[in-house]
């Protein structure tokens, strides 16, 4: 029950909301807006790396990445990103969320630098170097997933913690615009002094040889954002709720609150000896499967299902994008031009699909719930890419393209107001104090594995602009989102609702396991100087 809390934990679900909330917000945002910067830049750059690198004069076609080299730019980072995860989730329980916090940033600015300083005397050199750093850009990239989550559900009030969690994400989708705009902004400044000509008019000048600036540049302005963010994250104290439980220091944790609340709070050292005694048990015991089990097996499936058809949409935008006319063919433009007309196609994408969906989830998950924005979410993405898939024939002609690109836009749009916020959110809130981390670590690995398979399965499908093979990958992926619509029922709604009540931390019968509460009207807060 919720009388059951510990003082310092009742603080923290009734404070009012503070300035220091939104200071959150805005630190832990800026780690996923770099996060999202740094894995969807490559989509604007991967066409040119092939026009660059991979030009074979006998084909007398622009170059083109080989299908597997391709698929190795663009999925590395998310085997990084997976690994990361793992390693950093697991080491955000053992050490500490604040302890582990600033190293995904470190790892970010230094390998997105290196990302753009990627060497080597041959193609197979200079690519080889790229995925080297693009992986250890994942590794940290990967840590931000579980302890931007857990940092933000830990300081954030019951009443709009939601909200929160999905404000941080939702730099997401600030992140792929500016991967759009920075390289759509980067190629226009090269093209009004090097444009190349057109392809079919000289192939060899229609890649400029200027070009290999551009690319470099767009990567290594990733490590800007997590630069400047590293300061004010490490002055964010250690949240209350690890301080108390984990660590069980009662009387820092009141201390800590009591700074970020603006109030003060007494220590309860002989009551937090009996909460800590009653939450001991660990990850692998009969006890969490009891109590959690379905529901770390629905955020993982569910994040798994999400993962293959977002990252899909996402990663095989420059593919779709000659497709629905947004973008000329590649014989008829030189490779700086191709590069400047896909991100400007990704950047209006996601101005108007992508980016508001993200918002609407911030501004509504506190009155409709996570579980029915999910479940939603998942259905009218089915809906859409199942009428893509079936109607693509039709879609793809010049007539139709806006048609086309309202549809594919809706599909972006159901998914950040859908399952990608709200896979995000759930994990984060569903699991007690001591797992909290790693479970949600667990959840974003398996999306990421997820992800992976768009990388290096999808995108087979798209990579040629065969049209049965396109139609066929949307309808896979219509086929995913119904399978996902299903696994969420694995999981409950949170809203209104304490950590510890959700989790059964707090000495109540855990009803979060195998059915809904209704949830309860609540508060939040959180901050620091």
């Amino acid at each position: 029950m919720a009388s059951d809390n510990l003082v310092v934990l009742n603080a923290l679900d009734t404070a009012r909301t503070q300035w220091y909330h939104v200071t959150a917000v805005i630190i832990a945002g800026m780690g996923f807006f770099t996060d999202a910067y740094d894995l969807f830049c490559i989509t604007t750059i991967s066409k040119l790396l092939g026009r660059l690198y991979y030009y074979d004069p006998t084909t007398h076609a622009p170059g083109k990445l080989p299908h597997v080299t391709n698929n190795w730019v663009i999925g590395v980072a998310l085997v990084g990103t997976l690994s990361g995860q793992l390693v950093f989730g697991w080491l955000g329980d053992k050490l500490g969320r604040k302890k582990v916090y600033g190293l995904t940033l470190i790892l970010m600015v230094l390998c997105a630098i290196c990302s753009g300083l990627s060497f080597g005397y041959s193609a197979k050199g200079v690519i080889g170097t790229l995925c080297f750093f693009r992986f250890w850009l994942g590794f940290g990239i990967g840590g931000d997933y579980p302890l931007s989550a857990t940092i933000m559900s830990e300081y954030a009030n019951k009443a709009t913690r939601g909200a929160f969690i999905a404000a941080v994400f939702a730099m997401q989708g600030v992140g792929i615009i500016f991967a759009g705009l920075v390289s759509m902004i980067i190629s226009k400044l090269f093209l009004m002094k090097y444009e190349g000509k057109p392809f079919d008019v000289d192939e060899i000048l229609s890649t400029e040889p200027e070009a290999d600036y551009v690319w470099r540049i767009v990567l290594m302005l990733g490590a800007l954002p997590a630069l400047l963010t590293y300061y004010w994250r490490m002055k964010m104290p250690e949240t209350g709720r690890y301080t108390a439980i984990i660590e069980g220091n009662a009387k820092q944790a009141a201390i800590n609150m009591g700074k970020v609340l603006d109030i003060e709070i007494q220590a309860e050292g002989d009551k937090l000896a009996q909460f800590k005694a009653a939450n001991e048990y660990s990850l692998l015991s009969n006890e969490f499967f009891q109590r959690h089990g379905l529901h770390l097996i629905g955020t993982m499936s569910t994040w798994f299902l999400l993962d293959i058809a977002f990252y899909s949409q996402n990663l095989t935008q420059k593919d779709i994008f000659p497709v629905m006319g947004l973008t000329k063919k590649p014989n008829t433009i030189s490779a700086l031009r191709e590069m400047f007309e896909t991100s400007r196609a990704m950047f209006v994408i996601a101005l108007f699909g992508t980016f508001p969906g993200y918002w609407f989830t911030v501004f509504f998950i506190e009155k409709i719930g996570r579980f029915r924005i999910q479940l939603m979410g998942f259905f009218m993405m089915s809906v859409f890419m199942a009428i893509i898939g079936i109607k693509y024939d039709y879609l793809k002609t010049k007539e139709h393209k806006w048609t086309f690109a309202t549809l594919y836009g809706l599909t972006f749009f159901f998914a950040n107001f859908g399952p990608n916020s709200t896979t995000f959110v759930l994990p984060a809130e569903l699991f007690p104090t001591r797992v909290r981390s790693t479970c949600h670590a667990l959840s974003a690995a398996s999306g990421k594995a997820g992800a992976m398979i768009s990388a290096f399965g999808i995108q087979q499908y798209t990579q040629d602009g065969n049209v049965h093979k396109i139609k066929t990958a949307m309808i896979l992926m219509a086929v995913t989102n119904m399978v996902g619509f299903c696994c969420t029922f694995l999981v409950t709604e949170t809203k209104g609702r304490s950590l510890e009540e959700i989790s059964g931390e707090d000495g109540g019968k855990n009803e979060t396991q195998m059915k809904t509460s209704k949830p309860v009207s609540g508060h939040q807060d959180d901050g620091w100087e």
